[in-house]
């Protein structure tokens, strides 16, 4: 596996990482890591044989974009001093041009959050062993929808950092797609962004195998 044994791992994020997450901290023992695919993660990972020993550190919050992350990219990031980093961050950024149509300061354009997340991981790439950036995504198979087509042009610049930076590159959108071939969008998520335990499955499946993780 590319993460090697007693590396720190923080992963940030929103909602979908912070997934009711324990606060301030996440490492509280029985569900400190919440209930999403940070947990799954980590789960899988003790149960590796040989136990790779990865601390995982979830600073995932509820509702941020790119610009909360900024906020707070020194306390939850450069001060955790981890080996290895994963950013899955943008689906609020676009959502919100979607369900808030009239709030347009909330919105964060694309040119916003491709250099703000540029600015981020420039900081943190330097000290880092290993990145792994994953795409946002909408769980819509018509990629004609509005908001499916304008997720699709973040997770491309998601992948054009991940060039930049030669991180390892977590296409969650095309996990999605790939299991929407047999399910309906509903059954994954009931408003298409919040995950079912199957839709937090598909996640972990996609970051574990860009990590090299042995099923």
């Amino acid at each position: 596996m590319k993460i090697s044994k007693n590396s720190k791992l923080v992963m940030i994020g929103d909602s979908i990482t912070d997934c009711d997450r324990g606060k301030p901290g996440s490492e509280w023992l029985f569900g400190g890591l919440g209930k999403g695919y940070v947990s799954l993660v980590d789960g899988l990972l003790r149960a590796a044989s040989p136990n790779p020993r990865i601390r995982i550190i979830n600073m995932g919050v509820s509702g941020h974009t790119v610009r909360d992350l900024k906020k707070r990219w020194q306390t939850d990031v450069l001060d955790q001093k981890a080996d290895w980093l994963s950013v899955m961050i943008g689906i609020n950024d676009v959502w919100r041009q979607f369900d808030s149509p009239f709030q347009t300061d909330w919105h964060v354009k694309i040119d916003e959050y491709e250099s703000t997340l540029d600015e981020l991981i420039g900081a943190a790439a330097k000290d880092l062993k290993g990145l792994v950036l994953m795409t946002p995504y909408f769980i819509e198979s018509n990629r004609k929808d509005p908001m499916r087509v304008k997720m699709d042009q973040y997770g491309a610049s998601v992948k054009k950092l991940a060039k930049k930076y030669k991180a390892l590159f977590v296409d969650t959108q095309a996990a999605f797609d790939e299991v929407l071939k047999s399910m309906h969008p509903m059954s994954l998520a009931w408003d298409r962004v919040h995950p079912t335990v199957t839709g937090h499955l598909v996640i972990t499946r996609a970051f574990l195998k860009a990590v090299g993780y042995s099923w």
